[in-house]
Protein backbone atom coordinates (compact mmCIF):
# COMPACT_ATOMS: atom_id res chain seq x y z
CA UNK A 1 0.00 0.00 0.00
CA UNK A 2 1.01 3.55 -0.69
CA UNK A 3 0.58 4.34 2.99
CA UNK A 4 3.32 1.88 3.98
CA UNK A 5 6.55 3.77 4.62
CA UNK A 6 10.09 2.70 5.56
CA UNK A 7 12.26 5.01 7.64
CA UNK A 8 15.68 5.29 6.06
CA UNK A 9 17.26 5.58 9.51
CA UNK A 10 16.68 1.85 9.84
CA UNK A 11 18.61 1.25 6.59
CA UNK A 12 21.98 3.03 6.92
CA UNK A 13 23.13 1.90 3.48
CA UNK A 14 20.47 4.16 1.97
CA UNK A 15 22.09 7.26 3.46
CA UNK A 16 23.21 8.61 0.07
CA UNK A 17 20.62 6.88 -2.10
CA UNK A 18 18.45 9.92 -2.72
CA UNK A 19 21.44 11.67 -4.34
CA UNK A 20 21.86 8.93 -6.96
CA UNK A 21 19.40 10.56 -9.29
CA UNK A 22 21.63 13.62 -9.30
CA UNK A 23 24.66 11.62 -10.51
CA UNK A 24 25.44 10.82 -14.17
CA UNK A 25 24.24 7.37 -15.23
CA UNK A 26 26.69 4.68 -14.09
CA UNK A 27 27.66 3.22 -17.44
CA UNK A 28 30.31 0.52 -17.75
CA UNK A 29 32.79 3.17 -18.93
CA UNK A 30 32.18 5.30 -15.88
CA UNK A 31 32.40 2.27 -13.63
CA UNK A 32 35.83 1.55 -15.09
CA UNK A 33 36.80 5.19 -14.66
CA UNK A 34 35.88 5.14 -11.02
CA UNK A 35 38.05 2.04 -10.61
CA UNK A 36 41.01 4.32 -11.37
CA UNK A 37 40.29 6.57 -8.41
CA UNK A 38 42.88 4.98 -6.15
CA UNK A 39 45.51 4.38 -8.82
CA UNK A 40 48.77 6.35 -8.65
CA UNK A 41 49.98 8.39 -11.66
CA UNK A 42 52.69 6.83 -13.77
CA UNK A 43 56.24 7.93 -12.99
CA UNK A 44 58.03 10.09 -15.60
CA UNK A 45 59.92 8.18 -18.27
CA UNK A 46 63.17 10.01 -17.57
CA UNK A 47 63.18 12.02 -14.30
CA UNK A 48 66.82 13.10 -14.76
CA UNK A 49 66.04 14.57 -18.18
CA UNK A 50 62.96 16.32 -16.81
CA UNK A 51 65.03 17.81 -13.99
CA UNK A 52 67.68 19.04 -16.43
CA UNK A 53 64.96 20.72 -18.50
CA UNK A 54 63.64 22.44 -15.41
CA UNK A 55 67.17 23.58 -14.57
CA UNK A 56 67.45 25.13 -18.02
CA UNK A 57 64.11 26.89 -17.51
CA UNK A 58 65.12 28.16 -14.07
CA UNK A 59 68.49 29.32 -15.42
CA UNK A 60 66.77 31.24 -18.22
CA UNK A 61 64.34 32.77 -15.74
CA UNK A 62 67.19 33.97 -13.49
CA UNK A 63 69.11 35.39 -16.46
CA UNK A 64 66.02 37.36 -17.50
CA UNK A 65 65.53 38.48 -13.90
CA UNK A 66 69.17 39.60 -13.76
CA UNK A 67 68.61 41.78 -16.85
CA UNK A 68 65.86 43.67 -15.01
CA UNK A 69 68.01 44.47 -11.96
CA UNK A 70 70.40 47.42 -12.06
CA UNK A 71 72.78 49.01 -9.60
CA UNK A 72 71.27 52.10 -7.97
CA UNK A 73 73.07 55.43 -8.13
CA UNK A 74 73.33 55.46 -4.35
CA UNK A 75 74.98 52.03 -4.25
CA UNK A 76 77.42 52.97 -7.01
CA UNK A 77 78.41 56.17 -5.17
CA UNK A 78 78.86 54.24 -1.93
CA UNK A 79 81.20 51.76 -3.64
CA UNK A 80 83.17 54.59 -5.25
CA UNK A 81 83.56 56.21 -1.82
CA UNK A 82 84.83 52.94 -0.32
CA UNK A 83 87.44 52.58 -3.07
CA UNK A 84 88.49 56.23 -2.71
CA UNK A 85 89.11 55.74 1.01
CA UNK A 86 91.17 52.57 0.48
CA UNK A 87 94.92 53.01 0.85
CA UNK A 88 96.23 52.42 -2.67
CA UNK A 89 99.04 49.95 -2.05
CA UNK A 90 99.63 46.79 -4.02
CA UNK A 91 99.11 44.67 -0.93
CA UNK A 92 95.83 46.37 0.04
CA UNK A 93 94.42 46.30 -3.48
CA UNK A 94 95.30 42.64 -3.94
CA UNK A 95 93.69 41.68 -0.67
CA UNK A 96 90.60 43.72 -1.55
CA UNK A 97 90.41 41.98 -4.94
CA UNK A 98 90.76 38.53 -3.39
CA UNK A 99 88.06 39.33 -0.81
CA UNK A 100 85.78 40.75 -3.51
CA UNK A 101 86.25 37.69 -5.71
CA UNK A 102 85.49 35.38 -2.77
CA UNK A 103 82.27 37.26 -2.02
CA UNK A 104 81.29 37.25 -5.66
CA UNK A 105 81.86 33.49 -6.02
CA UNK A 106 79.86 32.91 -2.84
CA UNK A 107 76.98 34.94 -4.28
CA UNK A 108 77.24 33.02 -7.56
CA UNK A 109 77.03 29.78 -5.58
CA UNK A 110 73.88 31.03 -3.84
CA UNK A 111 72.34 31.96 -7.19
CA UNK A 112 73.23 28.49 -8.47
CA UNK A 113 71.57 26.93 -5.40
CA UNK A 114 68.45 29.01 -6.03
CA UNK A 115 68.47 27.82 -9.63
CA UNK A 116 68.51 24.22 -8.37
CA UNK A 117 65.77 24.91 -5.83
CA UNK A 118 63.51 26.53 -8.43
CA UNK A 119 64.15 23.64 -10.82
CA UNK A 120 63.10 21.05 -8.24
CA UNK A 121 60.02 23.06 -7.23
CA UNK A 122 59.02 23.35 -10.89
CA UNK A 123 59.58 19.65 -11.44
CA UNK A 124 57.36 18.75 -8.49
CA UNK A 125 54.71 21.21 -9.70
CA UNK A 126 54.84 19.68 -13.19
CA UNK A 127 54.45 16.18 -11.71
CA UNK A 128 51.34 17.23 -9.81
CA UNK A 129 49.85 18.97 -12.85
CA UNK A 130 50.59 15.93 -15.01
CA UNK A 131 48.85 13.73 -12.46
CA UNK A 132 45.83 16.03 -12.43
CA UNK A 133 45.67 16.10 -16.22
CA UNK A 134 45.83 12.31 -16.33
CA UNK A 135 42.83 12.12 -13.97
CA UNK A 136 40.88 14.95 -15.61
CA UNK A 137 37.82 12.88 -16.69
CA UNK A 138 37.51 11.14 -13.35
CA UNK A 139 37.97 14.36 -11.42
CA UNK A 140 35.32 16.09 -13.53
CA UNK A 141 32.76 13.48 -12.52
CA UNK A 142 33.83 13.55 -8.89
CA UNK A 143 33.66 17.33 -8.73
CA UNK A 144 30.28 17.38 -10.45
CA UNK A 145 28.92 14.81 -8.02
CA UNK A 146 30.38 16.52 -4.97
CA UNK A 147 29.04 19.86 -6.12
CA UNK A 148 25.55 18.45 -6.13
CA UNK A 149 25.81 16.13 -3.15
CA UNK A 150 28.11 17.98 -0.81
CA UNK A 151 30.84 16.21 1.13
CA UNK A 152 28.16 14.76 3.49
CA UNK A 153 25.09 13.85 1.38
CA UNK A 154 21.69 14.26 3.12
CA UNK A 155 19.82 10.98 3.77
CA UNK A 156 16.61 10.07 1.99
CA UNK A 157 13.88 10.55 4.56
CA UNK A 158 11.17 8.30 3.13
CA UNK A 159 10.75 5.86 0.26
CA UNK A 160 7.71 4.03 -1.06
CA UNK A 161 7.57 0.23 -1.30
CA UNK A 162 7.54 0.47 -5.08
CA UNK A 163 10.87 2.33 -4.91
CA UNK A 164 12.45 0.07 -2.32
CA UNK A 165 14.15 -2.46 -4.64
CA UNK A 166 15.54 0.22 -6.95
CA UNK A 167 16.63 2.25 -3.95
CA UNK A 168 18.44 -0.70 -2.42
CA UNK A 169 20.24 -1.44 -5.67
CA UNK A 170 21.16 2.21 -6.10
CA UNK A 171 22.30 2.47 -2.52
CA UNK A 172 24.56 -0.59 -2.89
CA UNK A 173 26.10 0.83 -6.06
CA UNK A 174 26.53 4.29 -4.57
CA UNK A 175 27.87 2.81 -1.33
CA UNK A 176 30.61 1.16 -3.35
CA UNK A 177 31.44 4.33 -5.28
CA UNK A 178 31.28 7.02 -2.58
CA UNK A 179 34.38 5.86 -0.60
CA UNK A 180 36.42 6.01 -3.80
CA UNK A 181 34.97 9.42 -4.59
CA UNK A 182 35.85 10.63 -1.12
CA UNK A 183 39.43 9.28 -1.39
CA UNK A 184 39.88 10.91 -4.79
CA UNK A 185 38.45 14.20 -3.54
CA UNK A 186 40.83 14.18 -0.58
CA UNK A 187 43.71 13.40 -2.91
CA UNK A 188 42.65 16.25 -5.18
CA UNK A 189 42.53 18.59 -2.18
CA UNK A 190 46.02 17.51 -1.12
CA UNK A 191 47.37 18.04 -4.64
CA UNK A 192 45.90 21.53 -4.89
CA UNK A 193 47.23 22.37 -1.44
CA UNK A 194 50.68 21.11 -2.50
CA UNK A 195 50.52 23.26 -5.64
CA UNK A 196 49.72 26.33 -3.56
CA UNK A 197 52.63 25.58 -1.22
CA UNK A 198 55.06 25.01 -4.11
CA UNK A 199 54.05 28.26 -5.78
CA UNK A 200 54.51 30.16 -2.51
CA UNK A 201 57.97 28.60 -2.04
CA UNK A 202 58.94 29.48 -5.62
CA UNK A 203 57.82 33.07 -5.10
CA UNK A 204 59.85 33.34 -1.90
CA UNK A 205 62.90 31.86 -3.65
CA UNK A 206 62.61 34.37 -6.49
CA UNK A 207 62.43 37.22 -3.98
CA UNK A 208 65.52 35.90 -2.21
CA UNK A 209 67.53 35.39 -5.39
CA UNK A 210 66.64 38.91 -6.58
CA UNK A 211 68.44 40.29 -3.54
CA UNK A 212 71.38 37.98 -4.19
CA UNK A 213 71.64 39.10 -7.83
CA UNK A 214 71.59 42.74 -6.72
CA UNK A 215 74.41 42.06 -4.25
CA UNK A 216 76.37 40.29 -7.00
CA UNK A 217 76.04 43.35 -9.25
CA UNK A 218 77.39 45.52 -6.46
CA UNK A 219 80.37 43.21 -6.01
CA UNK A 220 80.99 43.21 -9.76
CA UNK A 221 81.13 47.02 -9.72
CA UNK A 222 83.51 46.97 -6.76
CA UNK A 223 85.80 44.47 -8.48
CA UNK A 224 85.92 46.48 -11.71
CA UNK A 225 86.99 49.58 -9.81
CA UNK A 226 89.60 47.67 -7.80
CA UNK A 227 91.05 46.18 -10.98
CA UNK A 228 91.31 49.65 -12.50
CA UNK A 229 93.10 50.97 -9.41
CA UNK A 230 95.42 47.96 -9.34
CA UNK A 231 96.38 48.48 -12.97
CA UNK A 232 97.38 52.08 -12.25
CA UNK A 233 100.15 50.77 -10.00
CA UNK A 234 101.79 48.95 -12.89
CA UNK A 235 105.42 49.95 -13.28
CA UNK A 236 105.55 49.12 -16.98
CA UNK A 237 104.67 51.70 -19.59
CA UNK A 238 101.79 51.22 -21.98
CA UNK A 239 104.25 51.10 -24.89
CA UNK A 240 106.24 48.26 -23.28
CA UNK A 241 103.08 46.27 -22.55
CA UNK A 242 101.80 46.74 -26.10
CA UNK A 243 105.12 45.60 -27.58
CA UNK A 244 105.13 42.47 -25.43
CA UNK A 245 101.52 41.74 -26.32
CA UNK A 246 102.28 41.90 -30.05
CA UNK A 247 105.32 39.66 -29.63
CA UNK A 248 103.23 37.15 -27.65
CA UNK A 249 100.67 37.05 -30.43
CA UNK A 250 103.44 36.31 -32.93
CA UNK A 251 104.78 33.48 -30.77
CA UNK A 252 101.25 32.11 -30.31
CA UNK A 253 100.77 32.01 -34.10
CA UNK A 254 104.07 30.18 -34.56
CA UNK A 255 103.62 27.66 -31.73
CA UNK A 256 102.17 24.27 -32.64
CA UNK A 257 101.56 23.06 -29.09
CA UNK A 258 101.00 24.35 -25.59
CA UNK A 259 104.40 23.08 -24.52
CA UNK A 260 106.07 24.94 -27.37
CA UNK A 261 104.15 28.11 -26.58
CA UNK A 262 105.18 28.04 -22.91
CA UNK A 263 108.84 27.48 -23.76
CA UNK A 264 108.93 30.33 -26.27
CA UNK A 265 107.14 32.75 -23.94
CA UNK A 266 109.31 31.97 -20.92
CA UNK A 267 112.40 32.37 -23.09
CA UNK A 268 111.62 35.40 -25.23
CA UNK A 269 109.17 37.71 -23.40
CA UNK A 270 111.25 39.91 -21.11
CA UNK A 271 108.72 40.38 -18.28
CA UNK A 272 107.89 36.68 -18.24
CA UNK A 273 111.53 35.60 -18.43
CA UNK A 274 112.56 37.89 -15.58
CA UNK A 275 109.63 36.86 -13.38
CA UNK A 276 110.28 33.16 -14.02
CA UNK A 277 113.94 33.63 -13.11
CA UNK A 278 113.03 35.46 -9.90
CA UNK A 279 110.58 32.72 -8.95
CA UNK A 280 113.20 30.06 -9.76
CA UNK A 281 115.78 31.74 -7.53
CA UNK A 282 113.23 31.97 -4.70
CA UNK A 283 112.41 28.27 -5.06
CA UNK A 284 116.11 27.46 -5.06
CA UNK A 285 116.63 29.51 -1.91
CA UNK A 286 113.85 27.64 -0.15
CA UNK A 287 115.27 24.29 -1.23
CA UNK A 288 118.64 25.18 0.31
CA UNK A 289 117.12 25.79 3.72
CA UNK A 290 117.64 23.13 6.34
CA UNK A 291 114.73 20.88 7.29
CA UNK A 292 114.25 22.83 10.52
CA UNK A 293 114.23 26.16 8.67
CA UNK A 294 111.69 24.84 6.16
CA UNK A 295 109.44 23.69 8.99
CA UNK A 296 109.68 27.12 10.63
CA UNK A 297 108.87 28.83 7.31
CA UNK A 298 105.88 26.52 6.81
CA UNK A 299 104.57 27.25 10.31
CA UNK A 300 104.92 31.00 9.79
CA UNK A 301 103.02 30.73 6.50
CA UNK A 302 100.25 28.69 8.12
CA UNK A 303 99.87 30.99 11.13
CA UNK A 304 99.91 34.26 9.19
CA UNK A 305 98.72 35.48 5.83
CA UNK A 306 101.43 35.12 3.17
CA UNK A 307 103.03 38.33 1.92
CA UNK A 308 100.79 39.91 -0.74
CA UNK A 309 103.86 41.35 -2.46
CA UNK A 310 105.49 37.96 -2.98
CA UNK A 311 106.98 37.08 -6.37
CA UNK A 312 106.95 33.30 -5.93
CA UNK A 313 104.25 30.85 -4.75
CA UNK A 314 103.78 30.73 -0.98
CA UNK A 315 103.66 26.94 -1.07
CA UNK A 316 105.09 24.25 -3.32
CA UNK A 317 102.35 23.32 -5.80
CA UNK A 318 102.82 19.60 -5.14
CA UNK A 319 101.93 20.21 -1.46
CA UNK A 320 98.56 21.80 -2.28
CA UNK A 321 96.62 18.60 -2.95
CA UNK A 322 93.00 18.69 -1.74
CA UNK A 323 93.25 22.40 -0.97
CA UNK A 324 92.48 24.24 -4.24
CA UNK A 325 89.06 25.64 -5.13
CA UNK A 326 87.73 25.58 -8.67
CA UNK A 327 88.51 28.79 -10.56
CA UNK A 328 84.82 29.27 -11.36
CA UNK A 329 81.49 28.37 -9.74
CA UNK A 330 79.75 25.72 -11.82
CA UNK A 331 79.14 22.08 -12.72
CA UNK A 332 81.85 19.66 -13.77
CA UNK A 333 80.82 18.28 -17.15
CA UNK A 334 83.96 16.39 -18.11
CA UNK A 335 86.98 15.17 -16.17
CA UNK A 336 90.50 14.05 -16.99
CA UNK A 337 90.34 10.67 -18.76
CA UNK A 338 86.69 10.99 -19.89
CA UNK A 339 85.83 10.46 -23.55
CA UNK A 340 86.01 13.85 -25.27
CA UNK A 341 83.50 13.04 -28.00
CA UNK A 342 86.12 12.86 -30.74
CA UNK A 343 87.41 9.36 -30.09
CA UNK A 344 90.06 10.53 -27.62
CA UNK A 345 90.26 11.00 -23.86
CA UNK A 346 90.23 14.41 -22.20
CA UNK A 347 93.52 15.66 -20.77
CA UNK A 348 91.78 18.35 -18.74
CA UNK A 349 88.46 19.04 -17.04
CA UNK A 350 85.56 21.21 -18.23
CA UNK A 351 83.26 23.20 -15.94
CA UNK A 352 79.96 24.77 -17.04
CA UNK A 353 79.44 28.18 -15.42
CA UNK A 354 76.82 30.89 -15.39
CA UNK A 355 77.13 33.86 -17.77
CA UNK A 356 79.43 36.56 -16.41
CA UNK A 357 80.92 34.35 -13.67
CA UNK A 358 84.24 35.50 -12.25
CA UNK A 359 87.32 33.32 -12.83
CA UNK A 360 90.00 33.32 -10.12
CA UNK A 361 93.53 31.98 -9.97
CA UNK A 362 93.37 28.52 -8.34
CA UNK A 363 96.87 28.96 -6.94
CA UNK A 364 99.73 31.46 -6.83
CA UNK A 365 101.37 31.74 -10.23
CA UNK A 366 103.08 33.84 -12.82
CA UNK A 367 100.95 34.71 -15.85
CA UNK A 368 102.98 33.26 -18.70
CA UNK A 369 100.33 33.91 -21.33
CA UNK A 370 97.03 35.80 -21.51
CA UNK A 371 95.27 35.94 -24.87
CA UNK A 372 93.89 33.87 -27.73
CA UNK A 373 95.59 30.64 -28.79
CA UNK A 374 94.36 28.47 -31.65
CA UNK A 375 91.28 26.35 -30.84
CA UNK A 376 91.51 27.11 -27.12
CA UNK A 377 90.02 30.59 -27.50
CA UNK A 378 90.93 33.11 -24.78
CA UNK A 379 93.49 31.40 -22.59
CA UNK A 380 95.57 32.05 -19.48
CA UNK A 381 98.66 29.99 -18.58
CA UNK A 382 100.02 30.20 -15.04
CA UNK A 383 103.46 29.02 -14.00
CA UNK A 384 102.61 27.65 -10.54
CA UNK A 385 106.20 26.66 -9.74
CA UNK A 386 107.50 23.22 -8.88
CA UNK A 387 107.46 22.37 -12.60
CA UNK A 388 103.66 22.86 -12.87
CA UNK A 389 101.62 25.00 -15.27
CA UNK A 390 97.87 25.66 -15.02
CA UNK A 391 95.97 26.26 -18.28
CA UNK A 392 92.57 28.00 -18.24
CA UNK A 393 90.60 28.49 -21.47
CA UNK A 394 87.11 29.47 -22.61
CA UNK A 395 86.82 32.86 -20.90
CA UNK A 396 85.34 35.91 -22.60
CA UNK A 397 87.25 38.73 -20.92
CA UNK A 398 90.82 38.23 -19.64
CA UNK A 399 91.63 40.68 -16.85
CA UNK A 400 95.29 40.05 -16.26
CA UNK A 401 98.43 40.27 -18.37
CA UNK A 402 101.52 38.21 -18.92
CA UNK A 403 104.47 38.84 -16.68
CA UNK A 404 102.18 39.53 -13.73
CA UNK A 405 102.32 37.40 -10.59
CA UNK A 406 98.81 36.60 -9.32
CA UNK A 407 97.79 35.24 -5.96
CA UNK A 408 95.46 32.36 -5.19
CA UNK A 409 91.88 33.63 -5.31
CA UNK A 410 92.73 36.75 -7.30
CA UNK A 411 90.24 37.51 -10.14
CA UNK A 412 91.84 37.06 -13.55
CA UNK A 413 88.96 36.71 -16.05
CA UNK A 414 85.19 36.68 -16.61
CA UNK A 415 83.10 34.09 -18.43
CA UNK A 416 81.00 35.16 -21.41
CA UNK A 417 77.29 34.86 -22.08
CA UNK A 418 77.49 31.55 -23.96
CA UNK A 419 79.80 28.66 -24.66
CA UNK A 420 82.88 29.62 -26.66
CA UNK A 421 83.34 27.54 -29.82
CA UNK A 422 86.58 25.88 -28.75
CA UNK A 423 87.97 22.38 -29.25
CA UNK A 424 87.51 21.55 -25.57
CA UNK A 425 83.80 22.48 -25.60
CA UNK A 426 82.94 21.35 -29.13
CA UNK A 427 81.09 18.13 -28.25
CA UNK A 428 79.49 19.28 -24.99
CA UNK A 429 75.69 19.38 -25.06
CA UNK A 430 75.28 22.74 -23.35
CA UNK A 431 74.98 26.38 -24.34
CA UNK A 432 76.39 27.56 -21.02
CA UNK A 433 79.86 29.14 -20.98
CA UNK A 434 82.48 26.48 -20.16
CA UNK A 435 85.90 26.80 -18.56
CA UNK A 436 88.57 24.30 -19.60
CA UNK A 437 91.20 23.53 -16.91
CA UNK A 438 94.40 21.62 -17.56
CA UNK A 439 97.32 20.93 -15.21
CA UNK A 440 100.75 20.19 -16.70
CA UNK A 441 103.83 18.82 -14.98
CA UNK A 442 107.10 19.33 -16.87
CA UNK A 443 105.10 19.84 -20.06
CA UNK A 444 102.84 16.77 -19.79
CA UNK A 445 99.12 16.86 -18.79
CA UNK A 446 98.27 15.41 -15.37
CA UNK A 447 94.95 14.75 -13.64
CA UNK A 448 93.97 17.83 -11.60
CA UNK A 449 91.41 15.98 -9.48
CA UNK A 450 93.78 15.29 -6.53
CA UNK A 451 94.32 19.05 -6.05
CA UNK A 452 90.70 20.13 -5.59
CA UNK A 453 89.04 20.33 -2.21
CA UNK A 454 86.81 17.43 -1.21
CA UNK A 455 83.65 19.39 -2.11
CA UNK A 456 85.04 20.12 -5.60
CA UNK A 457 86.67 16.79 -6.39
CA UNK A 458 83.57 14.96 -7.63
CA UNK A 459 81.37 15.55 -10.64
CA UNK A 460 78.92 18.26 -9.73
CA UNK A 461 75.17 17.44 -9.75
CA UNK A 462 75.82 13.81 -10.35
CA UNK A 463 72.07 13.19 -10.35
CA UNK A 464 71.73 14.71 -13.80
Amino acid sequence: MASRKFLSSRLPVWAAASALALLPPMTSDRTAAYAQLVEQPATPADPALDLERKRDEARQELEELSDTISLSVGKAESIEQDIAELEKTTSNLRQALIDSAARRKDLEEKIRDSEETLARLRLREAEIRTSLRGRRDVLAEVLAALQRMGRNPPPALLVTPEDALASVRSAILLGAVVPGMRAQAERLHADLQALTTLQAQASAERTSVSATIAASLEEEKRMDMLLAENEKLSLQSTAELEAERRRSEELAEQATSLEGLVQSLEGEIASVREAVEQARLEEERLRQLSQAEREQARERAQNALPDKNRIAPAYAFSSLRQTLELPVTGDILREFGDADGTGHTAVGMTVAASPGSVVTAPADGLVVFAGAFRSYGQMIILNAGDGYHVVLAGMDDVRTRQGKFVLSGEPIAVMGAKKVASAAALTLETDRPTLYIEFRKDGSPVDSKPWWTAKESGRARNDS
